[in-house]
């Protein structure tokens, strides 16, 4: 008898002590608060970088004139999500995606595949230098975060809109 009220004790203790840490806890949804700045002067022209944004690769690219220029000459009717490279992009020469496959979630390797973008090696998907799916199974568009440009100190704040 005294050993089942020593357990019944340790295990209501357990519950209270759960409870109240879990209070000390944030909420999940403070998770998605985060912001990342990063200093667009380190990223030369026509090179990627790739950071962690909110536990998920984040891609980030100088995109060269040429670069620009083809995805803004892609017919965007043939696209499988049709976005227009200006509708994905706040300043042409940058794109700063999500790295995460819209297939399965998996992540793709930039300037690679078919189209010069990203290639996701799981499953073959293809993606353009715009981050919009063009080939393989992946259903829609790499995501665009909301981010936003702070020219006075020549960085993007990834994780707010303007």
């Amino acid at each position: 008898m005294t050993g089942g009220l020593a357990v019944g004790s340790i295990y209501s203790a357990k519950t209270i002590v759960g409870k109240v840490v879990g209070q000390w806890s944030a909420p999940p949804s403070s998770y998605y608060l985060g912001i990342l700045e990063i200093k667009l002067g380190d990223i030369p022209e026509g090179k990627d970088i790739t950071m962690k944004f909110r536990g998920r690769p984040l891609f980030i690219r100088h995109r060269t004139a040429e670069q620009i220029d083809t995805e803004s000459k892609v017919n965007v009717s043939e696209l499988r999500d049709p976005q227009a490279d200006t509708d994905r992009v706040k300043r042409p020469e940058w794109l700063i995606l999500i790295g995460v496959c819209t297939h399965l979630g998996c992540t793709p390797i930039a300037k690679a595949g078919n189209y010069g973008g990203y290639f996701c090696p799981c499953h073959g998907s293809h993606y353009d230098g715009s981050g919009r799916i063009r080939q393989g199974p992946a259903p829609l568009n790499l995501a665009v975060p909301p981010y936003m440009f702070n020219d006075a100190e020549g960085t993007v704040v990834v994780g707010l809109s303007s």
